[in-house]
């Protein structure tokens, strides 16, 4: 049976991940780019100041919200966000990526990040635009509101709005137990059993427990808790990774050239053909890329929406940034770790050891800190991934909440949380296999969302161009709510007069 399953879901996602997904995923992220004026480039210093740049400024991105204000700050919902995104893919994706795509794939997952960067920027714009307050006076946005509220809204597509919503829903609840739960807990348990000799089931205890005490708790514990974890793992993981790729510094220089290298083939990857040397690293840098950032796959979105900003671009602006943490900083650290190690023949591709995922990755630590290094990575799987749990647990809370109301949410974290024990107890490869598949399927009715409402997004942009730095006085975008209210109220107020 599980072989079938196996057979079935390989072929659904080489269907999945072929090449109509890549040229939908990267030319999404081409159109959005050429749509904002290259948004990223043009107005860096802009995003930098106003994400990572603002925290140390305005006091008002790190404030928490009142005790019976039910959204969260800005910074707040990006470590939430980052908890689910800075995760295994990190470490395990990357090592992935150098194994069976080469250097070359590196070079792919930055393409994949510079474009994803405005792919995750439009789907927050969108989020903020089309969210709407659920019965609990929470903030409820994602790919399934602007699906249904945004493209539906265009005419004859109501009800191809309303079917991609909840196919979208669909999809996400089902990811997020591969994903985000099973793969994720199924790399902590092996990994501490391995660097520390803990048994998996004590680590499926442990871990239920504490998801348990924080997912039940909402939303608001969820963001309290990233806050902390997210900057602490990044940072410790960053200075370790940095201290590698400085004892190794003389190799700086041959890494760089093995990735644009291999991006395009000039070497054979692990001495195979040359055109397949470009279609895996092409594909595989695509997808680890994207199984990282997850620009693209609208998940991320469902927790920027519950930011306390009013202001789409703002938001939008946490999502370039939430992209260029993950690849361009983290995923860059961890490949120029491997291939500084001299693990990588910097040649041909080829991995010289047999070790593959975490392990490799451990070994290129243990190369400058002996020993302490597998058990560095295994604590850093250890963080990375449960942050990922966190994190990927209002994803599904909130699609499950699209499906069958807000009252059901509590059904699905009890079952999510259950489900991190089954995880991290059991050999789950083959949630591995179907976290591809259903982020591939997770990305289509967002992509078709994000191109179908790509002028509103560019409408939002100019908007808020104009006002910041043409001095505009034009009227700020805000919510299509509120415009459709303000409409309506003035339909009214015609009527009176009539």
């Amino acid at each position: 049976m599980i072989e079938t399953i196996t057979q079935v879901n390989g072929a659904v996602n080489d269907f999945v991940w072929g090449i109509p997904m890549l040229v939908l995923l990267i030319g999404t992220g081409i159109l959005m780019t050429l749509l904002t004026k290259v948004f990223q480039i043009s107005h860096i210093g802009h995003w930098l100041k106003n994400t990572i740049g603002s925290i140390f400024t305005e006091k008002h991105i790190t404030e928490h919200t009142g005790e019976h204000d039910k959204s969260i700050s800005q910074f707040q919902s990006l470590c939430t966000a980052l908890a689910a995104t800075i995760g295994t893919g990190n470490i395990v994706g990357v090592a992935s990526a150098l194994i069976f795509g080469g250097p070359g794939a590196i070079f792919w997952m930055w393409i994949v990040a510079f474009f994803g960067m405005m792919t995750n920027y439009s789907e927050n714009v969108l989020g903020i635009f089309y969210r709407k307050k659920n019965s609990k006076d929470e903030w409820a946005g994602g790919a399934m509101y602007y699906l249904k509220e945004g493209l539906g809204s265009k005419p004859g597509c109501k009800g191809l709005g309303a079917v991609l919503a909840v196919l979208f829903s669909v999809f996400c609840v089902i990811a997020s137990f591969g994903i985000g739960n099973m793969s994720q807990v199924n790399s902590i348990a092996s990994n501490m059993n391995a660097a520390f000799n803990v048994s998996p089931i004590a680590t499926g205890v442990v871990l239920t427990a504490l998801a348990a005490f924080i997912i039940i708790g909402g939303l608001k514990r969820v963001a309290a808790v990233t806050e902390k974890l997210v900057p602490f793992m990044a940072v410790a993981y960053i200075i370790g990774a940095v201290a590698v790729v400085v004892c190794n510094a003389g190799s700086i220089g041959p890494a760089f050239a093995a990735i644009f290298k291999g991006a395009f083939a000039m070497e054979a990857v692990g001495g195979g053909i040359v055109g397949g040397g470009i279609k895996m690293a092409l594909t595989w840098g695509m997808k680890r890329g994207v199984f990282s950032n997850e620009a693209g796959l609208g998940s991320s979105v469902m927790v920027h929406s519950s930011s306390n900003v009013k202001e789409p671009v703002r938001q939008g602006m946490w999502g370039i940034f939430e992209v260029f943490a993950d690849t361009i900083v983290v995923c860059t650290l961890t490949a120029l770790v491997v291939l500084t190690s001299g693990l990588v023949d910097l040649n041909t591709g080829a991995v010289l050891t047999p070790e593959k995922g975490s392990a490799l990755v451990g070994h290129a630590f243990g190369s400058v800190f002996g020993q302490f290094g597998p058990m560095f990575i295994a604590l850093a799987i250890l963080l990375f991934a449960f942050s990922t749990v966190l994190g990927w647990s209002h994803y599904g809370s909130t699609a499950f909440e699209y499906l069958f109301g807000t009252g059901a949410t509590t059904v699905y974290k009890v079952i999510f949380v259950i489900f991190i024990f089954v995880g991290s107890t059991m050999n789950l490869e083959l949630a591995w296999d179907l976290s591809d598949t259903f982020n591939g399927l997770m990305a289509i009715p967002n992509l078709i969302g994000v191109i179908t409402l790509s002028p509103i997004v560019m409408k939002i942009t100019k908007n808020y161009v104009d006002r910041h730095f043409r001095k505009s006085d034009v009227k700020p975008m805000y919510s299509a709510y509120a415009e459709i209210q303000e409409m309506q109220e003035r339909a009214h107020t015609i009527d009176d007069e009539d």
